[in-house]
């Protein structure tokens, strides 16, 4: 069994999308990636994209990723094994599913890993496994896969790790993972659990990673492969409106004919869900404001609203994870697969569009969101941390408030749980060895802050602040 660690240090990182180079070549990526401070980057490469005929390979989409990187970034690249021919269900897309012949998915492999040994830190099989539009096969069926799949790696590459396919937050059937902790523990080094949904739940998602593998008797390193928010479904009063039509998006999320496909043919086909999501957007005005903020061309002020809400929770999802011992954080995601609008009317676009950290200008990935801007300040402050250490306030449990040990000297991330942002900030004092402090918020601005006595006193509100010497 490995019990291979993942390289030292902390580095937050980011996921291009669930593609790269499947509709077309893929854009230039490696300056914005740099430009956000990213440490690590995560692809999706398909099975049919890389061996679309039996025995007929084509890396051309690899080779530009590994051109684009020269070594100082890790590389993780999550493959799929959707496959035209190579696999049950006949699709170049979604979802993938299990090898009709595992030797010759295994072959695939082996072939992949050898072309990036020495470059690709990580390697992940498949995503999600425990969702039907990302995994149309059974646990069982998984854990076969992932076996040829970890036996190809480390014959190929014997430096680099395998992940597990990413845990998703709550809602999925458990026993998928239950499962794969207890008969793939030989066949993974990396734990991915992804940290959408409440950022809170944080730390208990992350332990129950750990506990999960416990229960049989071994741990690998957690990382976080994806994570984002807020989420649409963080609130509550937007269901009434949006619950029928993720009923009738059901067939495609769930696939219960098991017949359901998606290829690169049907990429400008109206989705099942059209005509309700029209309806929706003709129906604007009269949403909740946390409906809206997701739509697009929404009111500018439910923009900024859902804007701000996003720069808070990038900061707050990487330091409460980074303190339950996470050290590889990846935010979902760069953005957009092509450059133009996307289809609004598709359910999958007000549930994920409004993640992209940056986009097209010109033509290329140049424009970036102020979540961009906050994982960029994010990134800038820890780049050289050494660990996260959750201060307990005495009686003041709504106060979260972080020690991060730094090469550069100390730093502080604070803020007060509330959900108003009218609050008027709360004063906190904190033991300060530095004779003098600087704080900016989750937006980059610039916030008062003393010192004296060997204190320094600063106001807390929802939005995070980061304090340096």
């Amino acid at each position: 069994m490995s019990n291979r660690e993942i390289p030292a240090g902390i580095r937050l990182g980011v996921v291009r999308g669930i593609t790269y180079g499947l509709f077309g070549p893929p854009d230039p990526i490696a300056e914005p990636v740099r430009a956000l401070g990213a440490g690590v980057i995560r692809c999706y490469l398909y099975w049919s994209q890389l061996e679309p005929e039996p025995g007929r390979y084509v890396w051309d989409a690899l080779d530009t990723l590994l051109a684009e990187f020269d070594g100082g970034e890790e590389i993780w690249i999550t493959v799929s094994s959707a496959s035209r021919w190579g696999t049950r269900r006949v699709t170049d897309f979604l979802p993938p599913s299990p090898a009709l012949d595992l030797e010759v998915f295994g072959e695939f492999v082996r072939r992949l890993v050898a072309r990036g040994r020495g470059r690709v830190t990580y390697w992940q099989c498949d995503n999600e496994p425990s969702i039907p539009i990302l995994w149309a096969g059974t646990a069982e069926e998984y854990a076969a896969q992932l076996k040829v799949f970890a036996a190809a790696v480390r014959e190929s590459d014997p430096d680099a790790l395998v992940v597990l396919g990413g845990q998703p937050p709550e809602g999925p059937p458990p026993e998928v993972f239950d499962y794969l902790a207890e008969h793939c523990r030989d066949d993974f080094d990396v734990f991915d659990v992804h940290l959408y949904g409440d950022p809170y739940a944080i730390p208990d998602r992350i332990a129950g990673a750990r506990a999960l593998m416990a229960t049989h008797g071994y741990q690998k390193p957690v990382v976080a492969g994806e994570y984002n928010g807020p989420l649409l479904v963080q609130y509550p009063e937007v269901f009434p409106e949006i619950g029928p039509i993720m009923q009738g998006f059901g067939g495609s999320i769930n696939a219960p004919d098991d017949t359901w496909t998606a290829t690169t043919d049907d990429i400008d086909k109206p989705t099942p869900e059209h005509d309700a999501m029209v309806a929706l957007y003709d129906r604007m005005p009269e949403l909740p404001a946390h409906l809206q903020m997701f739509l697009a061309d929404c009111p500018p002020e439910y923009e900024q609203l859902r804007h701000r809400q996003n720069a808070r929770e990038i900061v707050m999802r990487n330091v409460l994870a980074l303190a339950s011992g996470v050290r590889r954080t990846l935010c979902w995601n760069l953005a957009p697969e092509a450059p133009g609008p996307g289809d609004r009317y598709a359910i999958m676009h007000l549930l994920f569009d409004k993640f992209k950290l940056m986009d097209y200008a010109d033509g290329r990935i140049a424009h970036r969101y102020p979540s961009g801007d906050a994982l960029a300040l994010t990134a800038e402050a820890l780049h050289d941390a050494h660990e996260v250490t959750r201060y307990e306030v005495p009686d003041r449990p709504e106060l979260y408030v972080f020690e991060i040990a730094r090469d550069r000297g100390p730093l502080l991330v604070a803020w007060s749980r509330t959900a108003d942002e009218s609050a008027s900030p709360v004063d906190y004092d904190h033991p300060w060895s530095a004779p003098d402090a600087r704080a900016r918020n989750a937006f980059g601005d610039p916030v008062p802050v003393r010192v004296a006595n060997g204190r320094l006193t600063v106001g807390l509100s929802m939005t995070p602040l980061l304090i340096t010497a």
